[in-house]
């Protein structure tokens, strides 16, 4: 499973998720396969972040496209999701992620530049910043909010440790969706988006560390113009 390979498989789910809302009015079978997508971006943000020769133009760039991408996606959402709310679209919860990997990262060198930490205390602190980042992803309504960010950070932090990536990313989806149905009460609908949410972890998993073809930008321009597209020709 190459870079290239996870990236197509996210664009299509991306793809029928937001197509079954013009389609179908509504929720469908489409938008359990759409589970699979966010995982996937948000594993590529990890991985863009160890191989990047710029975490500054990476940041940049996902800022300009998060830009871009908002009158597309607030027109699309506007339509078919929520017409009574503001939200921000995939890229910045992504850019907010990549922002608290960058954070951890700067600590976790000044930590080692200083001092052992015997108590990892680098990964608390971290933790505590990630969580705060998500907040503010939940207070101004991004897409995935609190827990897209947390599932960046995850990812990152447990990327020498596969076990442990996978374990956590299955505990904070059991968490998210169990949330739900605790307070909502138990639905198969939920029930079956908490487990097609869990599905992308089996392609992480099978990630092999090569990149395949590049197809950087178009992963980029997608997302606008398929949004855009939609809203129109519907």
């Amino acid at each position: 499973m190459t870079s290239f390979t996870l990236k197509i498989i996210a664009l299509v789910s991306m793809f029928l998720d937001h197509i079954s809302y013009p389609i179908f009015g509504g929720y469908s079978f489409l938008n359990l396969l759409g589970r699979i997508a966010f995982p996937i971006f948000a594993f590529q943000i990890s991985e863009g972040f160890i191989h990047t020769k710029s975490v500054k133009k990476y940041m940049l760039r996902l800022g300009l496209f998060a830009l871009i991408s908002q009158i597309p996606y607030q027109l699309f959402h506007y339509k078919y999701i929520d017409s009574s709310n503001i939200a921000l679209n995939v890229f910045f919860t992504l850019l907010l992620g990549l922002v608290a990997i960058w954070i951890y990262d700067w600590l976790k060198k000044r930590f080692e530049n200083s001092f052992k930490s015997k108590y990892h205390l680098e990964v608390i602190v971290g933790i505590i910043i990630a969580c705060f980042i998500g907040y503010i992803a939940k207070l101004i309504h991004t897409d995935y909010d609190f827990w897209g960010v947390i599932i960046v950070f995850m990812f990152y932090l447990f990327k020498e440790n596969k076990l442990a990536m996978i374990i956590s990313f299955i505990t904070l989806c059991i968490v998210k969706y169990g949330y739900r149905l605790i307070i909502y009460g138990f639905n198969t609908p939920t029930l079956l988006l908490g487990i097609f949410t869990i599905l992308p972890i089996i392609f992480i998993s099978l990630y092999k560390g090569k990149q395949g073809k590049k197809i950087k930008y178009l992963l980029y321009f997608f997302y606008p113009v398929h949004l855009l597209l939609l809203y129109l020709l519907f």
